[in-house]
Parts: structure tokens; sequence; C-alpha cells
């Protein structure tokens, strides 16, 4: 007989075989079976033999894919402990008021989406019948990520309940008259209700992940018990192919979160067509997650088919399921029974015979609407098994037809997502499918009613009475404010005196004021470092060994630098969020730490540190995410600048950063040049997102890699700093080569790194020149344009106020030249509000590998190069002869 092993993978061969004859006879059953009972019987006993070796837990590959049909058989169910009929009563009046509120706003143009929720319904309602756990219980609830598209439904139910009224249902999408209802669940527009924003597709699953890790960061920190908190994300197949819905699955995995649960409406369907219109998502989505090590739950096929598989004795009709792409069983859901029986049944005389004993309506109920996303028992069955699975996050993939229940012109139909509104005649179609009891008569005037059985009807005593067995009203945001103490003024004073003659970065500042912080014994531990594998390039080493990286496992190895003073350990408590290469998923954990003030009433205070070309430009959309989440922290953009990081070249080159923070209006953008500023902002960040009136806004500080002699703060400027500008120091105040009192005179103006720029430019044009400089820092360009815009507005309602800008620029003669490491459209935010002439230098254009002064001299931002930008525009007044420019480029050799 031949050797059966030189058969099987090559990674085989290298283990050795202890009983080949035990192997060979293993191998000739397997070909045994397949000559007497065909090679299908020998499939289907392989898959049920290495699934009843997974359940065993034997060390085997795992199937990647399974039958598409449901992983919970309908014997397997168990028992409904609710009212079938009353939770079916329910949820036709949602499904009703959810389709009237988005047609009924049709006429206004403000559009809506009608199909997602039709689709989801019973996704959602046996979830909030027997599942979802309520604010108003012990703990924190559960955090619910409902899909953006579907909120008309959650508005409908919440109109159910009485928290939200008829005129707010007939303001959707219309907001600005201050009682409407956002399109989709926004926190920041309707913060009773929403927790998460989720519409920017791709966000939600991905901060699903990281909330669930975060829930397990707090409880084995000792901060807060959640341990009864359940994370649930319900997604779109469509969304799956957002790479962020992906991206941090096999981090659920292996840090076991089973607190965790995907719900991933496979209606087959995206915006424009089928999700995978040659191939079936459903399948696809399974492997990936049981590829990933999740727990996988396929809820396709509603009781209507339960006939069908018993009389497939032959496989036929599995088979054939798995085969069909998701397109073609699309159009089976829009044809007759006639097209179905030939094109699915006439695929093979086994399944010709099986469709000869099934009536015509048998056939259409299971291929137009039976689906196991569609019957609350079977998401029961679904959700029930979810819950109880440990070890690991569960995903379900529960099929559906898009637009379930609101016609055959919405069934299943490409365009449904962008169809926004039903006829009278559709909606009475739909009245009737539902039983509802809404008469002709409501419909006299053209326009759709809304629906609502009553106030103390059984419909809605049931729902009240389950909320309030789960812990009160879902979705619900509930927000008990706690204010931190301020820390210390130790923690503050060795920036605020400077670092004497030692150089100091910004970023070490910055780092060093923190790990001060960390120490303060009423807040230290609230503080949640997180940086994506920089650490070490940010000076945050020597928070290794004793704040620790966070590990739900400890740490299960011997360091490698066990023996030196700054190892890197891990432990189940640890501070640290070190997350890898993922600024995505940082910042997801960032949003999951700063909204745990309103997610768990333990209000965290975290501050996420990047490389900064990698904060904005890769991951604003989150940053928006934050901000509509009403998140508070620090956002920390180190190595800043597009000349300072010598070497690296264009892709981490920033110089455009705080321009697009500058488009979020709850980012305080702040670009510090001094140890002290950082210190001075940092502490009055502490206090407006923290202290007894906490504001919804988050910082961004920029800090630079750049030692520097780091002076002591001068006195008075505390106002100057967290406002955006002040004189730091006058030409009178060089001790040497002071210029005449009579010499021309100009303002410098500069952000960051580029003081130092300035700093030296004065000098060169006072011993030079004979011109007389003022320094001014400008911390943030942002904030001063902020002020500058509220008075714009003030003037509209007919207050006159004079923007800071104005005020400290008041007097000061001469031009202003403003320069910083950004843009110049950063530093130009500011220009209208400047009664001097103002003119700017920036580093526009791509960035560059060389040495700091090559980068420099090349954007011409070099203290010679505002030498000479300062003499053209003193030039250009008649304050110093044109021939000083000229002369000053040769000087220099630009």
């Amino acid at each position: 007989m031949s050797d059966p092993v030189g058969k099987l993978p090559s990674e085989l061969d290298q283990l050795p075989d202890r009983d080949t004859e035990e192997t060979a006879e293993w191998a000739a059953s397997l070909d045994a079976v397949a000559k007497a009972a065909g090679t299908r019987r020998a499939e289907y006993l392989l898959r049920r033999t290495l699934q009843h070796a997974e359940a065993a837990g034997l060390a085997l590959p795992k199937l990647l894919e399974t039958d598409y049909v449901n992983t919970i058989p309908t014997a397997a169910e168990p028992e409904f402990p609710g009212d079938e009929a009353m939770e079916a009563r329910i949820t036709a009046w949602n499904r009703w008021n959810a389709a009237a509120m988005v047609t009924r706003g049709s006429k206004y143009g403000v559009g809506g989406h009608i199909a997602t929720f039709a689709s989801a319904a019973w996704l959602y309602e046996t979830g909030f019948q027997h599942f979802f756990r309520g604010k108003e219980a012990d703990g924190s609830g559960d955090q619910l990520y409902i899909q953006g598209h579907a909120s008309p439904g959650i508005y409908a139910r919440a109109f159910l309940d009485g928290r939200i009224s008829e005129q707010q249902l007939d303001n959707f999408r219309q907001e600005s008259g201050g009682n409407g209802l956002p399109s989709y669940p926004h926190p920041r527009r309707l913060p009773w209700l929403w927790e998460f924003p989720t519409v920017s597709m791709g966000l939600g699953p991905l901060s699903a992940i990281y909330q669930a890790r975060f829930n397990r960061y707090l409880q084995n920190r000792s901060i807060k018990d959640t341990a009864n908190s359940h994370v649930w994300a319900f997604l779109g197949d469509g969304e799956m192919d957002e790479p962020e819905s992906t991206a941090a699955l096999a981090l659920a995995s292996r840090e076991q979160l089973d607190n965790l649960t995907f719900v991933i409406n496979c209606n087959l369907q995206r915006l424009d067509g089928p999700v995978r219109a040659n191939f079936r998502v459903v399948q696809e989505l399974e492997a990936q997650f049981r590829g990933a090590g999740w727990n996988v739950i396929k809820s396709l096929w509603g009781s209507a088919w339960d006939e069908l598989f018993q009389l497939d004795t032959t496989g036929a009709l599995v088979r054939r399921l798995r085969e069909v792409p998701d397109a073609q069983f699309q159009t089976y859901a829009t044809r007759d029974v006639a097209y179905i029986r030939q094109h699915f049944f006439g695929a093979n005389a086994e399944l010709v015979q099986l469709a000869g004993v099934l009536s015509d309506a048998k056939i259409a109920e299971c291929f137009h609407s039976s689906r196991g996303g569609h019957e609350p028992r079977k998401v029961y069955a679904a959700y029930k098994a979810a819950l109880e699975h440990k070890g690991a996050p569960t995903v379900i993939l529960a099929q559906t037809v898009k637009g379930y229940t609101l016609g055959a012109g919405f069934e299943s139909k490409n365009a449904n997502h962008q169809m926004k509104k039903l006829t009278i005649d559709e909606f009475k179609d739909m009245r009737d499918l539902l039983g509802l009891p809404i008469p002709d008569s409501a419909f006299a005037d053209g326009q759709v009613p809304y629906g609502h059985p009553g106030a103390n009807s059984p419909e809605v005593r049931y729902l009240n009475e389950r909320r309030a067995a789960l812990g009160g009203p879902a979705p619900a945001r509930k927000v008990k404010q706690v204010a931190l103490p301020a820390p210390a003024d130790r923690s503050f004073a060795p920036l605020l005196k400077g670092s004497g003659k030692q150089e100091m970065a910004t970023t070490m500042a910055f780092v060093r004021l923190v790990k001060d912080l960390m120490r303060d014994k009423e807040t230290g531990k609230r503080w949640v470092p997180i940086v994506p594998d920089e650490a070490r390039t940010f000076g945050m080493e020597s928070l290794f060994p004793s704040a620790g990286i966070y590990s739900p496992l400890g740490q299960t190895y011997e360091p490698v630098d066990r023996d030196q003073l700054m190892y890197y350990k891990e432990a189940k408590d640890g501070q640290i969020l070190n997350e890898g290469i993922t600024e995505a998923g940082a910042m997801a954990d960032f949003i999951a730490a700063c909204t745990s003030y309103a997610t768990h009433g333990e209000p965290m205070i975290p501050f996420y540190i990047f490389y900064s070309m990698f904060g904005w430009q890769r991951t604003a959309d989150q940053m928006w995410q934050l901000a509509d989440q009403l998140g508070k922290g620090f956002i920390v953009g180190a190595t800043a600048g597009r000349t300072t990081l010598t070497g690296e070249g264009l892709q981490h080159a920033d110089g455009h950063s705080h321009l697009i923070a500058s488009t979020n209006p709850a980012s305080l953008n702040y670009d510090p040049a001094f140890a002290y500023e950082i210190a001075v902002i940092v502490k009055d960040g502490l206090r407006r997102m923290y202290g007894e009136q906490p504001e919804d806004v988050f910082y961004y500080l920029t800090v630079y890699n750049e030692p520097k002699v780091q002076p002591a703060m001068p006195e008075g400027v505390e106002e100057g700093i967290l406002k955006g500008l002040y004189r730091f120091n006058t030409a009178a105040d060089l001790a040497e080569a002071a210029p005449a009192a009579d010499a021309p005179k100009v303002q410098l103006m500069a952000s960051g790194t580029a003081i130092h720029w300035i700093l030296e430019a004065q000098k060169l044009l006072a011993a030079d020149w004979n011109v007389s400089a003022d320094v001014w820092s400008a911390t943030s360009w942002g904030e001063l344009r902020r002020d500058a815009l509220e008075c714009d507005e003030a003037l509209l309602r007919g207050e006159v106020r004079t923007p800071y800008v104005t005020r400290a620029l008041e007097g000061a003669q001469g031009p202003v030249l403003a320069v910083s490491d950004w843009m110049r459209q950063v530093p130009d935010q500011i220009s209208q509000w400047v009664e001097q002439d103002y003119t700017s230098l920036g580093t526009d254009g791509f960035g560059l590998s060389d040495t700091r002064e090559g980068a420099r001299r090349h954007f011409g931002v070099d203290a010679q190069s505002i030498v000479v930008a300062a003499l053209a525009q003193l030039a250009r007044r008649g304050e110093v002869p044109a021939s000083a420019v000229k002369e000053a480029r040769e000087r220099y050799g630009l």
C-alpha cells in the first residue's frame, strides 16, 4: 500500500508518524466512503469530523467556512421568553412610524433612509425587549453602536415610549429651529439619546472593539466594575468593506473580548447594488471572522426553510445555496415562483425532485421573505448564544431582505437605498400587511399619519415593563459630571522655572510634565497614556516600569531588558496603552477614554501622542468622531513641523496638521514654543475639561524634538499664552547691539520652534541693519481666530467687541511678519484682524530630507530669510532703502 502521508500537506511531512498502519487505515476508510457513497458524502464526513474536533478542543486548524445554513438549528433554539404577538405589534408600529417620518420629511427635500431599518427591525427590537441593558441598572449598562442609516427606527421607538414628540418626528433632519432630530446618531446634537456617532462607515466597528477593550481596561485597573457591560455593534454587510471595519478583529480575539458582539445585517445590498454580486458576502465574512478567532453565528433562514432542509436528504439544497451568488439570490427575491423553480431548483435532478413536493406558496415564502433576521425566535437564539459564549467575541451574520415589509417596490431593489418615500397606496398596503388599526380616513389630507396605540396601551406598557426590567430606556446617554481636583502646582513648577543651561525639547517637556501629573495622589491614576508604538521616540520609556503597559494577560515572558532600569513591563493593571503601529486603533482607544466620563461616569485624562504627520492627516475623520461624541483629552502631535525631522523626508514632514485641526470646532489647537507655555496650557486644559464647569472640547498640542534651552516664564504672560499671543521680548531687551531709539521697527511673530528663528533674526536685524524688532510668541493661531470670529458674530447682534489679537498688537509699531514651521495659511488665519501691515513665511510645498538648517533655508524660514523678508516689508514702506534687501540677500547667500 502506498504511503498516504505523501499526499498530505507538506508541513505534515516534518512530523514523525508513530503508527503508519493506523494512518493508512484512516485514509483507506475515507477512500472507501468516497467510492461507495460518493465524494460528497466523504466531504460531509470530513467537515463533521473537523467540527467535532473543534468542539472537543483539539488543536486542529478551524474550518473557515461552514455550510450556508443556520448555525443554531431550529431544534436547538431556546424557549422564547417574550410575548411574540405583542412584540410583533410594537415592531409594526415602529416600522410604520420610521417610514412615515422619512416620507413626510421628503417634501422638504431633507431625505432619509427607509430600507435599512425595515430590514433590521427585528435585530433591534429583539435586543431592546430582551438583551440591551439600560443606564438605570447597576453599572454602566450596555454600549449600543447603532447603524447610522437605521436611525429612523430608533426615533420611532423613542416616539412610542414617549421620549420623542410627533413634532420632533416632523423635524427629522431639520435642526436649526432647535426642536429637530439629527439625521444620524450624533451625540453632540442629541446628547440625551445618542452615545456613539456611527454613520461614518467603518468607525463604528473599530470603536466598538476598542470600547469593549477599554471596558476591560477600567475593570483591570480597578477604576470601574464593567463586568456587566456588553458592547453591541450593529453594522451593514456593505460597511464591512471599509478597512477600519476589520482592522482590529485580531485584537478583539487576542484579548478575548467576549463582552463584544457584532450584529451584521446581511441584506446583501449596499448603496448602489449587491455587496458581493458574483460571490457570497456571508461566507466571506464568516471566513474572515473565524480566521481572526471570533465565534461566528449565522442566522440566515427563517422557519419556512425547515421543511426544505428536512427534505434535503442528499445535501443538494445545501450545495446549491453554497454556489448561488448574492446577486442571483436577490433576483430570486423579486421573481415569481416559476422563475425560481426553473433557475434555482432546475439546476439538477435532485432539486427538481425536491421542488416537486413543494407548493408555490411555500417556495414564494422561502425565497421572498423567510430570513433568519426577520424572526424574533431565531434572533433571540443567536443573541443568547453570543452572550453565553466565553473566551472570544461573537459576530452574528443575520440575513434579511432590504426594504422588508415596504412592498414590492422596495424589497430587494438595487435603488432602495436612495428611495425616500412611499406612496399613499403603498402605505395602505403596508398597513394591511402589518395589521395596524389606521383607517383610510387618516390619509384624507394626502399625508401619511403617524401611528401610536396610546400611552396606556398594552403595547406601550409591555415596552416600558421590558425596559424597566433591563435597566431603563435605550439607547440613552446619561452624564453625571464628576469634577476632578486640580493637580498640585508642584507638578507644573519645573517647567515654569525653565531648564537653566540644559537643553530640552518641548516633546520631552510635555512627557516630564505628564509623568509628574501621573504621580498626583488624587488624579494620577486617571491619566491614560496612549501611543502607537513610538514611546521610545518620544522619550516615554521611563514610564514603562513605573506605569506599566496594559495587557489583560499581564507579562507571560521574561523581557529581554529585564536587568535594565527602564525595562519593558507589561501588566494586567498597566496604565499605558501601547497600541502597536495603528494610529486608527490608538484614536479609537483615545475616544473611549475621552468619553468615559459619560459612558461609565468615570472621567479619565487621556493623552494620545504620535508623530504629528500621522495624526490629523491619517485619522481626521476620527477626530470629528471624537468631537461628535463630546470627548475630552489631549492630542499631542510630537516631532511636529515640516523641518524638524532631520532626514525623514516628505512623508514624515508635517506642515499642515494645524490647518486641518482648525476645521474642527471642538479642537483647541496650540503650538507652544517653550516648556512653560505647555505647563500653562495643560493646567488650564485640565480646568476647562475636568473642572467644576466642564466644556465639551479637546486639546491639540504640537511639540518638537529640537532640544533648546527653555527660559523661565516671564511675568504676566498667562493670559496671552491661553488666548494665543503675547510679547516675549523687545529689541530693548537685547544684551548687545541694541538698535538706536529711532530705528525702523518691525514685529516678529512665531509659534512653536520658529520662535528660535525669529529670536536669531531679531539679533541680526539689530546688529547688521539697525532695525528694532519685537518678538511675539503666538501660542495659538486657531484660538486667536476663534476669538476674532466670535467678535464678528457679536457685531451682527449689535455688540461691539475688539478681537484679542487686535488689542494685543495695538500700538505696536511697524509691520508684522508671522513665521511658523507650518504652511503660511496657518498664521494667515488671523491676518484680517491685524491692523498693521501683515505678511507671513511658512513651509508650503512638499517636505524633503535634509538637515534642519538645509530644510529651513530651502523653505525660506531660517533667520537670514526672515531678516530679508522683514527688510522687504520695511523697504515697501520706505523705512529702509530698497538696496538693503539686495545687500542682505547677498550677505546671507540667499
